[in-house]
């Protein structure tokens, strides 16, 4: 597929107005949001704190013996109202890896995919319904922005795939250990609710699910003044940047959001916050055949990551429904690869898990 410079989409960094909103839930509460809601039932503040608990502790659907029979109705109607409905989930890898696709409040559809390794359980999840970002090889962007999730509906992905974690539904039970923000749609585009999702994850109990914050990865195209905010939020998280071309001329077109932000501004901002959080941070690169892997982009790219706290993950392209792009030969990936890691660039290159199920990088298109 040949795009061309006028071909470019139009950059959407705000959710179309009217769009549905999720009902409050008390995910989408801190503390003293949690207590006033209770007071607002005319209920002690401390039964939010002890909601809260069976939630983050992923009791929440059992019985609530604690609570006096009389207030567990309200609570549950007034603080935990359905958010995301199972529509469907499929699995490969032998059950280890499941996608679903979730139905949220206005009939929006999105996508979240589990996987279980052998050393630890991680869950790739959405901040939007959709994306406005429009890159050219992913399936998300492609489809445009709905709208944006809630806290809670990001909080509920992930409670969700601790829950069936717990329960062995991928494999032996086991704890969940990994939270990657690279499901559909821009994390930073969401900035104030995935902040807010971040902090639900990362701290203890009652107030979150207690998750380290370098067990998360949030994603992001390069929203250079969104990177900046993030890096002073005291949340060291890791941050995935989506770089996919070394120079502005190539990147212009796979990552449109580079008209905006070329690659030396968000590289700076990256390595900013990388000081800031004492981070290293991830470069993901998609080898897209004849496109960006050429031996001279290698050397390219080297070049602007050598000696920085810097992990390039490559990642071959996967097949996205009207795109006649296809991903990198072989022998191509292994002398990009080579290149990297002679230049003193640490790289890997990533496991296309749930390609068959159209759940790996880039073809989450949440199709009902």
């Amino acid at each position: 597929m040949s795009v061309q410079a006028g071909d470019r989409p139009r950059l959407v960094f705000a959710a179309p107005r009217g769009a549905p909103k999720a009902p409050t839930h008390l995910a989408d509460l801190d503390r003293e949001g949690r207590r006033a809601a209770a007071a607002a039932l005319g209920l002690p503040a401390y039964r939010a704190e002890q909601l809260a608990r069976h939630y983050y502790g992923l009791t929440h659907d059992g019985p609530l013996t604690d609570l006096p029979a009389a207030e567990r109705d309200r609570l549950r109607a007034a603080l935990l109202p359905p958010l995301l409905d199972a529509v469907r989930t499929v699995a490969c890898d032998d059950g280890a890896t499941r996608k679903t696709l979730w139905r949220a409040t206005g009939g929006a559809l999105v996508e979240s995919v589990l996987m279980r390794y052998a050393e630890r359980t991680t869950v790739c999840v959405s901040s939007q319904a959709g994306c406005g970002m429009g890159c050219p090889f992913c399936a998300t962007g492609q489809a445009g922005l709905t709208r944006n999730l809630s806290t809670a509906e990001i909080v509920e992905q992930v409670v969700a795939a601790a829950r069936d974690t717990a329960r062995g539904e991928t494999g032996a039970p086991a704890r969940l250990s990994n939270v990657v923000f690279m499901g559909m749609g821009e994390p930073l585009a969401n900035y104030a609710r995935v902040v807010a999702a971040l902090r639900r994850l990362t701290s203890p109990a009652p107030d979150g699910l207690g998750l380290s914050a370098r067990s998360v990865t949030v994603s992001t195209v390069g929203l250079v003044p969104a990177i900046g905010r993030l890096a002073r939020e005291g949340l060291p998280v890791t941050l995935a940047l989506s770089l996919h071309a070394p120079d502005d001329e190539l990147r212009d077109t796979l990552v449109p959001v580079n008209t905006r932000w070329p690659v030396r501004e968000v590289l700076a901002a990256a390595w900013a916050y990388g000081a800031t959080t004492g981070r290293r941070v991830s470069v993901e690169y998609v080898l897209i055949n004849g496109v960006n892997d050429q031996p001279e982009r290698a050397d390219l790219l080297a070049r602007l990551l050598r000696g920085r706290l810097v992990h390039v993950n490559l990642i071959p392209l996967n097949p996205t429904p009207g795109s006649d792009w296809r991903q990198t030969a072989p022998a191509s990936e292994r002398e990009f690869v080579r290149r990297l890691r002679g230049a003193g660039v640490t790289t890997t290159v990533r496991d296309t898990r749930g390609r068959e199920i159209a759940g790996a990088c880039g073809q989450l298109a949440a199709a009902g």
